[in-house]
């Protein structure tokens, strides 16, 4: 017999939080190892790289909040995907539900653009999540009564969703800013803004909504009846309904919940940020948040951290393209370098190589 089949891969019981700090301090180490040499292939200093890419991200008090903002989004994209997953519900429309909650609470602003601030962003932010959660929640039905696979139905919602908008903001859209040549909306009022955290920083009242999200993520995978009966299904389906779980609710439920804080991400980024609807609001932060969620191994709040990373490395590449004229597409390189190193250090650290003796 090979060496090949003497050995087999085991799940480690007991992993101590030190051996997963120093599985992800080496993955960070190499993935700026291999980060550096595709920057020295593109004539540039890793060393002057990575300076930039940190000053960028967290150089400077600015800088920092600048971070933050950034990964506002990826926070509440991130906790859409760990709710879902944790019922291994794989939904990948977090991109079409954050621009659902976009519209939602653009929807409610026009409604109600009268009103002050103090009843307008309150409206606007219900709006968002219902609009966001009932896009997930479509995904949900048509998997709980008629079988239809999350995944296709979730992208083919993406794409759906991307052309409506589109139409809202074509020539003859409603919601066209007249004698614009962009498919744009008019600015929104300040009675409608998030109120921004600190003076001459972009951070938003969004950043906390999503922190305070974490939180309640959280309490609800791990201490409600709700929260076990997801878990549980995702575990075993089948099993969780012989034990008496409607299957079929937790589904809508949960795609509800996900697709309500996806939306929650498109109308912070709207209302905190940009002030315009456009087909460009988001670079990506639907997608990016399933990384975050896989990242953070489906914690709620570790994806946190994680989100912060990934708006670190958004942030700084910036100024490292900018101070050494790295190429726009290394920068995403190094993002998936960075993502494919962490997550093969979870793999490592979670399993453990062990000889078979077949004598």
């Amino acid at each position: 017999m090979s060496p090949v089949d003497k050995l087999k891969f085991e799940k480690r019981d007991d992993i101590s939080p030190l051996g997963r700090t120093a599985a992800i301090v080496v993955a960070l180490i190499a993935a700026m190892l291999v980060s550096a040499i595709l920057i020295k292939l593109a004539n540039a200093s890793p060393l002057e790289a990575f300076i930039n890419l940190f000053k960028g991200a967290f150089g400077n008090k600015r800088a920092i909040l600048e971070t933050l903002t950034k990964s506002t989004p990826l926070i509440l994209t991130g906790l859409a995907t760990v709710i879902a997953f944790r019922g291994k519900i794989w939904s990948i429309g977090q991109e079409g539900q954050f621009f659902l909650g976009a519209i939602g609470g653009y929807w409610a602003y026009r409604i109600f653009e009268g009103l002050p601030a103090a009843a307008l962003v309150p409206i606007v932010i219900l709006g968002a999540f219902l609009v966001g959660a009932f896009g997930g929640m479509l995904a949900g039905l048509l998997k709980a009564y008629f079988n239809v696979d999350v995944i296709i139905s979730t992208v083919m919602g993406n794409y759906i969703i991307d052309y409506f908008l589109s139409f809202m903001l074509s020539g003859s859209g409603p919601w066209r800013e007249p004698g614009s040549y962009y498919q744009q909306t008019a600015e929104i009022t300040e009675n409608a803004y998030y109120p921004l955290l600190f003076a001459n920083a972009r951070i938003h009242m969004g950043f906390l909504i999503a922190i305070a999200c974490s939180m309640i993520v959280y309490l609800i995978l791990n201490h409600t009846p709700f929260g076990y009966q997801l878990r549980a299904f995702g575990s075993n389906p089948r099993a969780a309904k012989f034990k008496g779980i409607n299957t079929n609710k937790i589904i809508i439920l949960t795609m509800f919940i996900s697709g309500g804080l996806a939306g929650l991400a498109g109308t912070g980024e709207l209302f905190g940020v940009q002030y315009r609807l456009r087909p460009d609001l988001s670079p990506g932060y639907g997608y990016t948040g399933i990384i975050v969620a896989m990242l953070a191994g489906l914690n709620p709040i570790g994806v946190i951290p994680a989100a912060i990373l990934f708006g670190a490395l958004i942030n700084g590449s910036a100024q490292m393209r900018i101070a050494t004229g790295v190429p726009t597409a290394l920068t995403f390189a190094i993002q998936a370098i960075v993502l494919l190193s962490l997550l093969s250090a979870q793999v490592l650290t979670r399993f453990r190589v062990r000889r078979v003796d077949h004598a």
